[in-house]
This record gives C-alpha cells, structure tokens and sequence, in this order.
C-alpha cells in the first residue's frame, strides 16, 4: 500500500495524537472509592448528627467533597456504620441523646430515640435517606454486619426492663431483668444473673435494604415468649463476628474483662449460646493476671483475633508500653486459645488503642491509638503504630525508634482505600481526615503532602465518630 504525503502526515498526526492521548490517561486522575465520615455535630435544623462523604483520587490520595454531602445522619449523636457495598446500603447507628441532651449514655442516664437510619448510596456517592429501624434493647452503640450482607446485629449496653407503670428501663441491680439469667445463667457466686446487655439481630433484603428482626429461637422468657434480643452479660464493651462465633467484648470490674461466645449461624442469623461461653480474659504481665482496661475486639484477617488492652504491661520489672494487643485463636465453641507468644507491645510513644486493620496482601498490620490526650493536631499518644505480620501470624513492630505513624488527635477509625495505597483516620479531637500514603516496600506510611504532594489533612465540620469505605465507583 502506497502513501501520499497529505496520506503519510495525516497518519502520523493521529498516530501522534494517540500517544499523547495514550500518556495523558495514564496520568488521569479518577475515583477509586468514597470515604464516609459520621459526625456528631447537629445539622439544622433537624437536629441529627451529619455523614460527610469524599472521593478518593487514585493517583494522589487526595480526598475530594461528595457534592451534596454532608447529609442529617437521621438522628442524634451518630456512632458507627455498616456499608454493604454489594447491595449500596449504609446503615448508621444513631445513639440518641440522654434526657440532658448530651451524648454520654449510661446505664443511670440512657440515650432516648436511638435509631438505625438506612441510606441508599448512588452515584457519585450520593447519600439518601430510607428507612428507620429500631433496636430492642436500651443504649445501642455498636454495629456490624455478616459478610454476606444477610444480617445485622446492634450490640445494647443494656437490656430493656418494663415496669409496673408501662414505662421501659435498663435493666439494673435495682430493675433486674429476668430473662437475663434464661441464656446466661448463674454468676459466679450461684445466683441467677439478672443484670446483662443484649444483641439486637436483623434480617437484610437485599432488594430494598428493609430490616426485620430475628427473634430469639433459642431462649424463651419466663412466660414462655420468645425474646426479641440475645442477652449478653453487663457492661458491654464491643463485638465482633469470628470464625462462625459471634464474641462480645466486656468489663467487669470485680473478675476482669471477659469473652462471651455466641454461635453464629450464616442461613438463619440466629444466635446460640454455646458450652463454655466465657471466656476470662488473662495475661501473666498483670499484677493481678487480670485484663480489666480492655478497648476492643478486632478480627482484621487470617486465624487470629485481638483484643486490645490499654494498660501497662511489665517485662523485666520495667514498664515497656502503655498499652499491649493480646492474640488469640478461636477455638471450639467460640473458646479463645491465647498466643504461646504472649501480649504483644503497643508503640511505647502511643495509648489507648481503638482498632485494628491489615493491610490487603497480610504483610503488616497497623494500630490506631486513640490516646489518652483531650486536645491538639498531632498530640503525643495518638498515632499508628505499624507490625510486621510474620510466620506464623505472629507480628513484632516495624524497625525504628519511634515507628508510630502520627495523625490528627484522637483517631476514632483507621481504614484503607480501595487500590490499596492509602491509609485515612478520623480524627475526633481536632475534627479532622489524616490521610497517609503506604510504602509498598517497607510498609511504612508517609503523609500524603510527603508521597504524593495532596493535602495530608482535611477538615470536616464537627467531631467524627466513624469511618468507612465504599470500594464501588460508577
């Protein structure tokens, strides 16, 4: 085939053309994911907390406002959040305000309109309100979801009580509840247990996102009704589902923190108590071989759970961290077997730890430390510290002295991007969105004005409580 000269320029025009447009996509930025944020400031005039949203740049990290976010989270006092990105659900857990108006919910001073609001998530990572559900028992501040999107479950500090008069209360020493003792027994002293907290499940429809409830199968109360919640022992700390259990974290002052197991069952959602349920937490660092500053339960992948503690761990009678990750396996019947290794040191800089994540390929974990500081960006004790996972699944912290990886103050989550590149943290003593960039290599993160030149801090409007991901983009 011949060319003619206007044939040959025309050629080399589109074939330069295509070079550059060639070159110009692979630089082009695009959105990997979206980054949701609950927060407890009051949006007008509705009075609900607010869900900010930001896209995430895939080359840069840089966080980018969802246009028409933040939204009204559908009640007061926002806590935490299940996204089911398979099905385009949020769901947030709203905890509702105490007769004061404040947001600190206890046994004496329960929250009041405490609400599960649903969200749809549509394009561009748009936010719209649905439903509204509600829990079954009193002071709910925990949520998670299976990892079919079948199920739901909402952890109650406290179970609900009716008196006399019609009126509902948390169940207490001075309001005992009956059912309690139906699913857990005895204390150790021989004496029903009339005092606990309680899970609330829910059924998904994966078309419209409805939630029904799941009542309990297993126990009955003492009239012979089947309950609408599973109890849990008192003073709840946080839950997790783990190797086919669902494991409820709590503290009790007198006997230490300790594990109550639930089996947890994938075609129905139902709970059920299983033989040696209890599971005492120990560790031989502590004076009295008691936990009893427990902060979280954390399944981030592979064999092992942890649960982390903040309090001082002794080795060689000096004091070598402010706060220790404890690993265990689970066993049979939803037991915990301790790792042979024993507590594992948190970053002796940081306190308080609050969440675990590991990295996608399982090479390194990081822990986000709330620290025990109120104020300031940057503080001393709030952080990341970062782990190399090694065989088997044993982690020791990254080289270097200090290691920890720093954030805003009082990070409240730790999540990472879709692509695999980033790391965010919510921050909620300086209302903020720190956002680091991992090095692939060593594992190590590096603020994002340091890796990629985007902003490493982002504002957001009110203090955060939550975070999660959307891994969907249009």
């Amino acid at each position: 085939m011949k060319f003619t000269k206007l044939g040959k320029a025309l050629l080399l025009s589109a074939l330069s053309a295509g070079i550059v447009l060639s070159v110009t996509s692979c630089i082009q930025s695009y959105t990997v994911g979206y980054l949701y944020v609950m927060g407890t400031v009051t949006a007008e005039p509705s009075g609900n907390g607010i869900v900010s949203g930001f896209k995430i740049d895939h080359n840069t990290g840089k966080l980018i406002p969802i246009n028409g976010l933040p939204v009204a989270s559908g009640g007061a006092n926002p806590g935490r959040a299940v996204l089911f990105t398979s099905i385009h659900f949020l769901y947030v857990l709203n905890r509702g305000v105490n007769k004061e108006g404040g947001s600190d919910c206890t046994t004496a001073d329960p929250c009041l309109n405490s609400n599960i609001t649903q969200f749809s998530v549509g394009a561009n990572g748009i936010l719209t309100p649905q439903q509204t559900f509600y829990t079954q028992g009193i002071n709910p501040f925990r949520i998670i979801g299976d990892t079919n999107s079948n199920y739901i479950y909402v952890l109650d500090h406290d179970s609900p009580v009716t008196l006399s008069d019609g009126s509902i209360v948390p169940s207490s020493p001075a309001n005992p509840n009956s059912n309690c003792a139906a699913a857990l027994g005895n204390d150790k002293n021989g004496n029903p247990i009339t005092t606990c907290g309680d899970i609330t499940a829910f059924k998904v429809d994966t078309t419209t996102g409805r939630l029904s409830l799941i009542v309990n199968s297993q126990v009955t109360s003492l009239t012979g009704t089947a309950l609408p919640y599973f109890p849990v022992p008192s003073d709840a700390i946080d839950f997790v589902e783990a190797s086919g259990y669902i494991l409820t974290l709590t503290g009790t002052p007198t006997i230490g923190d300790t594990v109550f197991s639930y089996g947890f069952s994938p075609v129905t959602g139902q709970l059920s108590v299983v033989l040696n349920s209890v599971n005492q937490l120990t560790n031989s660092q502590n004076a009295n071989g008691l936990v009893n500053n427990a902060t979280a339960i954390v399944f981030p992948s592979g064999s092992y759970l942890y649960v982390l503690d903040n309090e001082p761990i002794t080795v060689n009678g000096v004091v070598a961290s402010q706060s220790q990750i404890l690993p265990y396996q689970v066993g049979a019947s939803g037991s915990l077997n301790a790792a042979t290794s024993g507590a594992i040191p948190d970053d002796a800089n940081q306190a308080n730890p609050i969440y675990i994540t590991s990295e996608s390929k399982g090479k390194w974990f990081y822990v986000a430390n709330y620290g025990n500081n109120t104020t300031g960006t940057g503080t001393a004790q709030s952080g990341i510290a970062g782990f190399v996972v090694n065989t088997p699944y044993l982690p020791t912290e990254m080289a270097g002295a200090p290691i920890g990886f720093g954030t805003g103050g009082g990070p409240v989550c730790l999540v990472e991007d879709p692509s695999n590149q980033f790391f965010y943290t919510a921050n909620f003593n300086d209302s903020t969105v720190s956002g680091q960039a991992l090095d692939e290599q060593a594992g190590e993160l590096k603020p994002l004005s340091q890796a990629t030149h985007a902003p490493s801090s982002y504002s957001l409007t009110g203090q955060p409580t939550w975070c999660l991901i959307d891994n969907r983009t249009n």
